[in-house]
């Protein structure tokens, strides 16, 4: 049986795992609803900051993936989350390489939508990646952006959980000041978002201290000036994401219907036990075998006819091994179906008792009558 935690989520089976905890495919028993669950495996202090830090923090917006609820019980802590199944933006360029100007800045546009929101809320995300963009399953269609990972995320104004000689976040999407210490400042999202932007052009990671890419030929210019601007050294110097966010609305970048790139269905197949309670096996009782059609001058007390004793030689062989079959209710065994010949001389020897009954009662109605 499938374990539940703090009597509410019913663990199904691990889709992922990171540095900070494992995330589950599991069934919320109040809403009756399968969800993402991000469950602890980090037991120190501030493993638990953080992991408290992210399920605390609700932004709602289409573009922005955040916890739904939190539960604790037995040493373990978790927190759920909508289940997105297309896999990630990383996946994406890993199945396809370089994408193409109008999808790679349709996927920009959400993703700079997404961080507005965040940086909104007073939050800076700071681990703005693709792995960290999740994508719905939404085929040839428009594709549908989440930004997720909350867990290194910082409110502008709130506690550090690191010392300041500490560098939090993914080298090759780190904003340079940061390596020089510089205070942790929504910039630094927005020059995520450019590497980020370069990759889905380029198909390949940046790695840092590696010559800067040239622009690969099926990229837009425009579009490729604009990311230029994102990753300006001095942070001062780069647009802010509203001013980003209006770059893209030139018509060359808009959206067209497309057959090229396919988001599809990630996650593997879904546990056949989602319900609280096994599955069960029983024996399905086979049909019954029907009886012979006896005539009435055969039945059994006709002194023409003598009884048979034994079955007829075409009589079929006892029949086979019940097969086992799946059904969700509880076990039943059948017993095996009768011989058939056996059934015959049943019915007949019960005939002859009702037969021999009625004579003795009309026996005694005469006697009393004549009496």
């Amino acid at each position: 049986m499938a374990d539940v935690v703090a009597g509410r989520f019913q663990l199904l089976d691990a889709l992922a795992s990171g540095g900070m905890g494992e995330v589950w495919r599991a069934r919320d028993l109040r809403t009756h609803e399968v969800v993402a669950v991000k469950v602890l495996t980090q037991s120190h202090a501030s493993g638990l900051m953080r992991f408290m830090r992210e399920q605390g923090m609700r932004i709602h917006h289409p573009h922005v993936l955040t916890p739904l609820g939190w539960a604790a019980a037995d040493g373990r802590v978790l927190f759920s989350m909508p289940l997105v199944d297309g896999g990630s933006v990383a996946t994406l360029v890993g199945d396809y390489g370089p994408l193409p100007t109008r999808y790679a800045a349709e996927l920009l546009r959400q993703l700079l939508e997404g961080v507005a929101a965040v940086h909104a809320a007073g939050i800076i995300h700071r681990d703005v990646k693709p792995q960290n963009l999740l994508l719905d399953a939404t085929g040839f269609e428009r594709p549908r952006l989440r930004l997720s990972d909350f867990g290194v995320a910082l409110p502008e104004d709130g506690v550090r959980l690191t010392t300041r000689s500490t560098v939090v976040g993914t080298p090759s999407y780190l904003a340079p000041e940061l390596r020089l210490g510089a205070e942790p400042s929504p910039a630094q999202d927005v020059y995520a978002v450019g590497m980020v932007g370069r990759e889905l052009l380029t198909g390949v990671r940046h790695v840092p201290g590696d010559p800067e890419p040239d622009r690969p030929p099926q990229a837009d210019p425009e579009l490729w000036r604009l990311l230029d601007l994102l990753i300006q050294e001095d942070p001062a110097r780069r647009p802010g994401v509203a001013e980003a966010r209006q770059a893209l609305e030139d018509p060359r970048h808009g959206w067209v219907e497309q057959d090229d790139i396919e988001v599809f269905h990630q996650l593997p197949d879904s546990p056949t036990d989602l319900e609280p309670t096994r599955r069960v096996l029983r024996r399905r009782a086979p049909a019954p075998t029907p009886l012979p059609h006896t005539p009435f001058s055969q039945m059994p007390g006709n002194p023409h006819t003598p009884f048979p004793l034994a079955p007829p030689p075409d009589s079929p062989a006892d029949p086979a091994a019940t097969p086992l079959t799946t059904a969700p209710a509880a076990s039943v065994v059948a017993l095996p179906a009768a011989r058939p010949g056996v059934s015959r001389r049943r019915t007949a020897l019960a005939v002859t008792l009702v037969a021999g009954g009625l004579a003795v009662v009309v026996a005694l109605v005469a006697m009393a009558v004549l009496g």
